[in-house]
């Protein structure tokens, strides 16, 4: 944090301090400050209502003209608008847009890649399983990306990922974690699981798959294959311990002898559908197994054997027919996938899964896969819906996005456990909006801005109030329509979220 002393007597340039502050403090950490205890918190509305042209609930068809009652960070229920108006009065009518719950991304490394988690759910993800990545606790769905890690891959030594990506001997706090043993993997899963681990990921790649992500040069030369990968023994043993201790499993693997083996373990999840051809016994044993396919076709499109043209786009096909259960994963921190909703892996999803001819129930079944579905598959439904008691993430776009799924990738509205994290339905930083949310402010915290009543200066992208008594500034930046406040004592420009979070509480939406 920059600190900066202040002339009482004269005005200060506060655009270029706030510019200060938002170039490499607000920014600097996914927007979090952490040069002191953010002082102000804007809580939750008690409720609030929000209608559109068509409401989508995670499980049924979409409806048209509905509303959605949020009462603190839960849904309460939806109805039209005439039937829950007079349940709340703080309403906002979206118009021609389309409200869903918010997006489920089931296989990510956000942490392993340091992906900005802000950028994540700002475009509409509001939940992600972290499949590999260094161990930490489940965090976040309330106001901040909920976050459910697995935390690094259980591998055979010298083998996949770490031979790839990273080397070294691995740990909890690499992508992935060697063991030899099943006395090493029953410790290791205890571990995991103790650490906050919500699943367990292991690897079964030996590698050599046509167009495979880890079949091109990262850190140095693809080591030659096959691949070092854990024996029958070690596999079944993680997933007996897992499984007694109430986890999921799920496994990378990517050809036959791997995704055999994984079968064998009697694993819950296929983190990939397998990039290289797998064997139709396979596939059906896998169906009947009732193993869950997460998607990742976007990341893995190269995987085609050119001289059969098989590979994941055939898996794909094979598996629908046969009636798998599929849930939506795009790999965020993969190179080549936006960080949000990805418009294209869902079209892939649509076209690979439907057969011969797509009907809307397909439609819907793709979103499901990355609403309701995703939920119930991680156990914690009713997240991924908007029935009464699931917790209160939802987005909503301009427009139907059961016509074009592009839409989804640019939400105009994002809410994580009843907090707003964005909308573009209101003009958030109008003058009105401003002013009322600063008189507000100055009742709400007399202690802090006082006395009440200071004129709002317009400075560049700025407007704010400064208070003598306290010495205090208090504004919002219009590059990001963001509140900050700052003590005249330290310096420190605390951002304190976005104006949107606060319109609701303060009454100014």
């Amino acid at each position: 944090m920059t600190n900066i002393n202040f002339s009482f007597n004269k005005k200060i340039t506060i655009a270029l301090i706030l510019w200060h502050g938002i170039s490499f403090n607000a920014f600097g950490h996914d927007g979090e400050d952490h040069g002191g205890s953010v002082t102000l918190a804007p809580g939750l509305p008690e409720c609030q209502i929000l209608a559109a042209a068509r409401l989508f609930d995670g499980i049924n068809f979409p409806q048209d003209n509905m509303a959605v009652l949020i009462e603190g960070d839960k849904i309460k229920r939806i109805g039209t608008l005439t039937e829950l108006s007079g349940s709340c009065a703080n309403q906002i009518n979206l118009g021609d847009a389309t409200i869903l719950p918010g997006f489920i991304e089931s296989h990510a490394h956000i942490t392993f890649q340091s992906v900005n988690k802000n950028a994540v759910l700002e475009h509409g993800v509001t939940t992600v399983q972290d499949t590999g990545g260094p161990l930490q606790a489940k965090e976040g769905g309330d106001g901040k990306l909920r976050l459910l890690s697995v935390g690094p891959i259980i591998q055979a030594p010298g083998g996949y990922p770490l031979n790839v990506f990273g080397g070294g001997d691995g740990g909890y706090d690499k992508i992935g974690i060697p063991v030899a043993s099943t006395t090493e993997a029953d410790k290791v899963v205890t571990d995991l699981i103790a650490g906050g681990a919500t699943a367990i990921k292991m690897a079964l790649e030996p590698g050599g798959e046509t167009g495979a992500p880890w079949m091109q040069p990262h850190d140095g030369p693809v080591p030659e294959t096959p691949w070092p990968i854990l024996s029958q023994d070690i596999a079944t043993a993680i997933v007996a311990k897992a499984h007694a201790l109430g986890k999921r499993v799920l496994v990378h693997a990517g050809e036959n002898t791997g995704f055999e083996r994984a079968l064998n373990a009697g694993v819950d999840e296929f983190a990939h559908i397998p990039c290289g051809e797998i064997r139709e016994d396979l596939l059906q044993r896998a169906v009947d197994q009732g193993v869950t396919f997460v998607t990742t076709i976007d990341t893995l499109a190269a995987c085609v054997n050119t001289a059969t043209g098989k590979g994941i786009h055939s898996n794909t096909m094979s598996l629908a027919s046969k009636g798998a259960k599929f849930i939506y994963g795009s790999e965020i921190g993969h190179d080549n996938v936006p960080w949000g909703i990805n418009g294209e892996e869902l079209h892939m999803i649509l076209h690979l899964t439907s057969g011969e001819s797509i009907d809307f129930t397909d439609v819907v079944n793709v979103i499901k896969a990355a609403t309701s579905k995703a939920g119930e598959h991680l156990g914690l439904a009713p997240l991924g819906t908007l029935v009464a008691g699931a917790p209160a993430d939802v987005i909503a776009v301009k427009g139907n996005p059961f016509q074009k799924f592009k839409l989804l990738e640019y939400p105009q509205l994002v809410i994580s456990g009843g907090r707003t994290i964005v909308n573009k339905f209101i003009n958030q930083s109008s003058p009105a909006s401003i002013e009322c949310f600063l008189t507000w402010a100055e009742g709400k915290y007399p202690e802090l801005l006082s006395p009440a009543g200071q004129t709002t200066v317009v400075s560049s992208l700025y407007s704010y109030r400064y208070y003598p008594a306290t010495q205090v500034y208090a504004g919002i930046s219009s590059a990001d329509n963001h509140v900050y406040f700052m003590k005249q004592a330290d310096g420190l420009l605390r951002s304190e979220g976005p104006l949107v979070n606060w319109l609701p509480v303060s009454g100014c939406q």
